[in-house]
């Protein structure tokens, strides 16, 4: 039995309505899940598929870091895709730092981690001293790249322009410029 601890006020979105939420992953991971509301300790013991099972873990800890269930479970419907914590506190120099380059993260009204999510296609979780990410190998290593630039102090629009190279590396671009000298202009 593997063991997450879970912030308290995470433990209702982790249930879920009637337990809906915990009978999901449960169903889903081939799990039992064994919630102490109180401490809010995780036992976590797989019953069926154990390399379902040892997603169950991360599927866990992801709703505890604030991901949705949907997000969360999302790791179980390909091989590849995973989560990753990044611990912003072992990045900055105290807590006003903290404060300031969660700011930066997060972006006006939240547009830096949206852009993180729209142009990269991970899910982007920015909680009390941790970055999650959820996605594809490339879409976490995108995030996880535009994240380390922005804690370095580069521009927002200097990670903006890697972030846009990077969609169009990984989901391609539309070709938006205008027709070159081809059949529709020799009328």
């Amino acid at each position: 039995m593997q063991h997450v601890k879970v912030p308290q006020d995470r433990i209702g979105v982790l249930i879920g309505a009637g337990g809906e939420t915990m009978r999901e992953i449960e169903d889903r991971a081939e799990v039992r899940l064994d919630i102490d509301s109180e401490s809010g300790s995780v036992g976590i013991d797989s019953v069926g598929d154990p390399v379902a099972g040892m997603i169950a873990p991360d599927i866990v800890r992801a709703i505890g870091r604030g991901f949705t269930p949907e997000a969360a479970l999302s790791l179980l419907d390909h091989d590849l895709r995973r989560f990753e914590l990044v611990d912003l506190a072992a990045e900055t120099r105290n807590k006003n730092d903290l404060q300031r380059q969660k700011g930066r993260l997060i972006g006006e009204n939240g547009r830096t981690r949206e852009l993180m999510e729209d142009l990269s296609g991970a899910e982007v979780v920015i909680k009390g001293t941790t970055l999650g990410i959820i996605g594809q190998p490339e879409e976490v290593k995108a995030v996880r790249r535009a994240a380390g630039m922005i804690l370095d102090g580069a521009p927002h629009g200097a990670v903006y322009s890697f972030l846009e190279r990077k969609h169009n590396e990984l989901h391609g671009a539309p070709d938006l410029s205008p027709p070159t000298g081809g059949a529709e202009e020799s009328r």
